[in-house]
């Protein structure tokens, strides 16, 4: 089911075919400064949280998402990995760092794998999307900033997700989409079409997707 993670990070880092590559390699400018938004709720058991760290670190390494960086305008990008659950449950796992090549990748998920896990009661999508948007304040200049957030079931708690889409847009970062529709889900605590949910109410911009699971 993780598979999904390596198409979902190669079409957030693929931009426009490289160009003026020399004038611009020593900016510190990456072509996309991504937030890896996680969810951990209470609704993910250890397995699947492990299963879903997995596949992030796979995903780091593929070969297609290291080649689509390397072919991007400036070589490099950017990557945050959080983890979110209720209101008050937000951490940062690995914290900014500038993926330019495979020793890079391997750095920040071998940073994923030791982290342990935690879970959080409630699912708070609006929270998650404004403490992302808040981090891109202590990330490199980018071409692009985007969050990418996954989650098993819809917004219940912390203000309406839609006002928090809208501010993060606001400020310039676009939302792509990982719902996680594993498990047939819960009627009291979850949505039937959790990736209509994601679709119509997280995810956008100019470029925005989503990928059920």
């Amino acid at each position: 089911m993780w598979k999904h993670l390596a198409p979902m990070l190669l079409a957030a880092v693929t931009l426009a075919a490289p160009q003026a590559r020399a004038q611009e390699a020593d900016s510190g400018i990456v072509d996309v400064a991504l937030v890896l938004a996680v969810d951990v709720s209470l609704s993910m058991d250890e397995e699947e949280q492990q299963a879903q760290r997995a596949g992030y670190i796979a995903a780091l390494s593929h070969p297609a998402v290291l080649d689509a960086i390397a072919r991007g305008r400036r070589g490099r990008i950017a990557l945050l990995y959080m983890e979110w659950g209720g209101p008050w449950s937000q951490r940062v796992v690995a914290p900014w760092a500038v993926i330019d090549g495979p020793d890079g990748a391997r750095a920040f998920a071998d940073t994923i794998a030791r982290a342990d896990l935690q879970t959080s009661r409630g699912t708070s999508i609006a929270v998650a999307l404004d403490f992302a948007s808040g981090l891109f304040l202590l990330a490199p200049p980018a071409d692009r900033r985007v969050i990418d957030v996954s989650g098993d079931g819809p917004n219940n708690m912390g203000g309406p997700v839609e006002a928090a889409r809208d501010r993060t847009l606001a400020r310039g970062v676009e939302i792509n989409g990982l719902p996680l529709m594993i498990r047939e889900p819960d009627p009291l605590f979850s949505v039937r079409d959790l990736d209509i949910y994601y679709e119509e109410c997280v995810i956008g911009g100019p470029s925005a997707f989503m990928i059920p699971v």
